[in-house]
């Protein structure tokens, strides 16, 4: 391939220019969120200057041309993900937002006393309590296939608990916690077999790797903007139409209404069923101009640079004397989480941002990942299109000055 383009992709991002305790910032949480570049930054600015109005019901001018790039926005998510149609296409505020719409929805609709739903051992907990909200309410249980201590799905014991009873499959495309890639396909394959529905939570896996849900054959997968270089407060959840359609409201409220009475009410058609109120439309459009972005560099050659940082990454840990990696997947994406002989994470979050580095420190919403491997919490940095290896080296660094301020 053509050299990657990082020099140019960071010139886009203001941030990254910053100062932090006078020295150059080194973001390394894109984990917990991406920055963002001047495409999205200005694509707000401009809408909120030119053509800002609420959506759908006006005839004006202003309210048009907002409508318009508003749905325009959603054909751009259809086409990142490949789905369909846009019907298919549902904006809600998070990945967090779209398994609870499913679970209040499909759910509710589908999943009874007894029933059963599996997800795995490495998950979120947005993909973690929906569920067991869902089985306190319904009386179904839940099962969680384990994972091995290099952080992979063990794959014959996730196959073993799926039966009759197994009424939904709900697992994580690329773990937080780990960067662990799980093997999405065989599992919507296996889980297809029986007849049993899949959610893929793809929140981290989106910004890392192209995603193609019509090849996948996944049944709903859901993602937030703020993790693909776009705005927060804004997410998708597509989910197979016929799926959508046999599936009651989340919210009720303007916009999502065919006919309203004191009688009754009937509903909107998709994908507006499920969009009840104002929505974020700045942050919709911004969504889109992320995807533009990145549709310009090409998903494929972020997933190969990418991979060379986390291999770089990788190597020079392992040449710390106290550095333990959590989490050794095969498959794995730009995620690299520690531990340090004697040293808390929390502190290790702390020192590195005395020197300008931004990683995470915690249990990352992944309390049974932490349970399993016996930690409290791990640090962890996390890499994007815009890390350099120089600023792996910086990181590198600073953890073996870290080690020796603390003997």
């Amino acid at each position: 391939m053509t050299t990657f383009p990082v020099e140019r992709i960071r010139a886009d991002f203001p941030i990254l220019a910053e100062k932090i305790r006078n020295k150059p910032l080194v973001y390394l949480d894109n984990a917990a969120s991406c920055q963002k570049p001047n495409a999205v930054i200005d694509s707000i600015s401009e809408f909120y200057r030119h053509d800002y109005a609420n959506i759908h019901r006006g005839v004006h001018t202003l309210s048009v041309r907002a409508t318009d790039k508003y749905e325009a926005a959603r054909d751009k998510v259809r086409g990142f993900i490949n789905a369909a149609n846009t019907k298919e296409i549902i904006f809600v505020r998070g990945a967090t937002e779209a398994i609870n719409l499913v679970a209040q929805t499909f759910g509710k609709a589908n999943i009874k006393a007894g029933d059963e739903i599996v997800i795995t051992a490495m998950e979120h907990h947005s993909n973690i309590v929906p569920w067991q909200m869902l089985c306190e309410e319904t009386g179904a249980v839940l099962k969680v296939a384990p994972m091995n201590v290099q952080g992979e799905l063990i794959y014959p014991k996730f196959e073993a608990l799926l039966n009759t009873k197994t009424k939904l499959v709900a697992v994580v495309h690329m773990s937080n916690a780990l960067g662990s890639i799980n093997p999405v396909k065989q599992i919507i394959d296996t889980a297809h077999t029986k007849n049993i529905p899949v959610l893929l939570d793809g929140a981290q896996a989106i910004p890392h790797m192209p995603v193609d849900v019509q090849e996948l054959d996944c049944d709903f997968y859901v993602f937030s903007g703020h993790k693909l270089y776009g705005p927060s407060g804004v997410g998708v959840m597509y989910g197979k139409q016929a799926l959508l359609e046999a599936m009651p409201p989340y919210q009720g409220g303007g916009d999502m209404i065919r006919t309203v009475s004191f009688e009754k009410s009937t509903y909107a058609g998709l994908p507006h069923k499920f969009e009840a109120g104002t929505p974020a439309i700045a942050e919709v459009i911004g969504l889109g101009a992320a995807i533009d972005y990145l549709n310009e560099i090409g998903m494929a050659a972020i997933a190969e640079y990418e991979a060379k940082l986390l291999a770089y990454a990788t190597d020079q840990a392992k040449q710390i004397k106290g550095l333990k990696i959590i989490g050794e997947a095969h498959e794995k994406g730009a995620i690299l989480s520690f531990t340090l002989d004697h040293i808390h994470p929390h502190d290790i979050g702390t020192m590195l941002d005395s020197l300008g580095i931004a990683i995470r420190a915690g249990h990352h919403c992944a309390m049974p990942v932490m349970e399993f491997y016996g930690v409290p919490a791990t640090a962890r940095a996390s890499f994007a299109m815009y890390n350099t290896k120089e600023e792996i080296d910086v990181l590198m660094q600073g953890i073996t000055s870290l080690i020796e301020v603390f003997g």
